[in-house]
């Protein structure tokens, strides 16, 4: 056979498979959009995205002005949220400081992925390489989490980016193992071997071939890193090596409460309710993503 018979072949195959594809991505469409917690996790976390994007148009306050003739106010008409020890709106605080918070765990589960899939795809693909960059993935995930995020923060100091540095590099081996196991078992199959008898290149395989089976549980982890990137980066404000005390954050928000929490309980409570939905969103998110996506544990 020729070679414009073979490609006449392949591109014939490829509008054949075409429709299919097509089928299968709209049947997961559907599944998705039938699963409880999917439509549940994302309604909340959607809620969150509007109140951040918009947080100077629905705020009464500025969340940096201090009020010390106000201060530890309880919930009224006027502070909707109360005030806290310096006299600043709760309200308006968890509204800001919810920018800081989704900031730090979207970018960290978008810099974590992208790590992940890199290094996951070098470590799966090429023997030689896998023992060089999981031993290192193996080393960082040796230190508790928030101990090696405290240890980083403490070495490049308070600011958002640096917790977003600090969370990449904790949350990154996660990913990076998802992926590389994937890869092994990927990287096997028949359509991979054919694709390389075929002399397509390494790089080629990998980003057309093995990297859209990943995807799915790629997804679901990315939700997690996400729902963990929130949570740390709380803890590291509540312990006074996140963000700056003065950035309006969740962590921070309630860091300031701790100290009058039996006069005015209501300066920790409601970041925390805040905190709370927004790790309980993405959990049911990724619940329902992984019941989906994931053959063995979907519900004929």
């Amino acid at each position: 056979m020729t070679e414009a018979a073979v490609d006449g072949a392949v591109a014939g195959s490829a509008e054949a498979v075409s429709p299919l594809t097509e089928a299968l991505r709209s049947t997961w469409l559907r599944r998705i959009s039938r699963n409880r917690n999917v439509v549940t996790g994302a309604l909340i976390l959607l809620v969150l995205v509007l109140a951040a994007l918009f947080a100077d148009v629905i705020s009464t306050h500025s969340p940096t002005r201090l009020f010390p003739a106000n201060r530890l106010k309880p919930p009224s008409a006027e502070h909707y949220l109360g005030t806290d020890e310096f006299g600043r709106d709760v309200y308006s605080l968890v509204v800001h400081g919810s920018q800081i918070s989704l900031l730090v765990g979207a970018t960290t589960m978008l810099l974590t992925s992208l790590g992940g899939i890199v290094t996951g795809l070098l470590a799966g693909y090429y023997r030689r390489l896998d023992l060089i960059l999981m031993r290192f993935m193996d080393g960082l995930m040796a230190f508790p989490a928030i101990l090696l995020a405290i240890a980083l923060m403490a070495a490049r100091g308070p600011g958002v980016w640096n917790v977003i540095f600090a969370l990449s590099v904790v949350y990154l081996p996660r990913t990076a193992m998802l992926i590389r196991s994937t890869v092994l078992t990927i990287r096997e199959l028949d359509y991979v071997q054919a694709a390389r008898a075929l002399g397509r290149g390494d790089p080629a395989i990998a980003f057309r071939h093995i990297l859209p089976n990943c995807l799915a549980p790629l997804l679901v982890q990315a939700s997690f890193i996400f729902a963990y990137a929130i949570l740390a980066e709380a803890i590291l404000g509540f312990l006074g090596v996140g963000v700056p005390p003065y950035v309006p954050s969740w962590g921070n928000v309630i860091a300031s409460g701790k100290n009058v929490i039996r006069e005015a309980f209501w300066v920790s409570l409601f970041p925390g309710l805040a905190l709370t939905l927004a790790g309980l969103s993405l959990n049911l998110l990724g619940d329902g993503l992984r019941d989906t996506l994931d053959p063995r544990l979907r519900v004929q």
